[in-house]
């Protein structure tokens, strides 16, 4: 009886593990690529446990850095803000094949600018 007490303990266990608990991990790391529009330049972030993402978007036509800071689903869908001096959104996908793309926009400096942008994991 013990041993079949342990037997179903076990099964449950690996029944209620949902192979959606490790989803997020595949995008932890370090991402980085380009982005291009009425602006262009380079980008990069982090993504920890949790999904929390932090990183710059650096500008070579003006110059300056911007702040990228947000969430990203275990799904892959990033939902991010560029800030100072602008703001503005940072969107898009991440694949678990380590390729990023989505768009971003930023409302300063006027006219307001917007565009494309593409990446992976490294």
């Amino acid at each position: 009886m013990k041993k079949l007490f342990l037997l179903l303990l076990t099964a449950f266990l690996f029944i209620g593990c949902s192979s959606n608990d490790d989803t997020i991990y595949d995008y932890v790391g370090t991402w980085s690529g380009s982005y291009e529009g009425n602006d262009k330049g380079v980008w990069n972030f982090v993504v920890d446990e949790s999904g929390k993402v932090v990183g710059t978007m650096h500008s070579d036509v003006n110059n300056e850095n911007y702040s990228i800071s947000g969430n990203l689903s275990e799904s892959g869908d990033l939902n991010a803000r560029v800030g100072l001096p602008s703001q503005g959104d940072f969107k898009g996908t991440l694949t678990t094949e380590k390729k990023g793309n989505g768009n971003w926009s930023n409302a300063l400096p006027t006219p307001a600018q917007s565009g494309s942008w593409k990446g992976e994991k490294k």
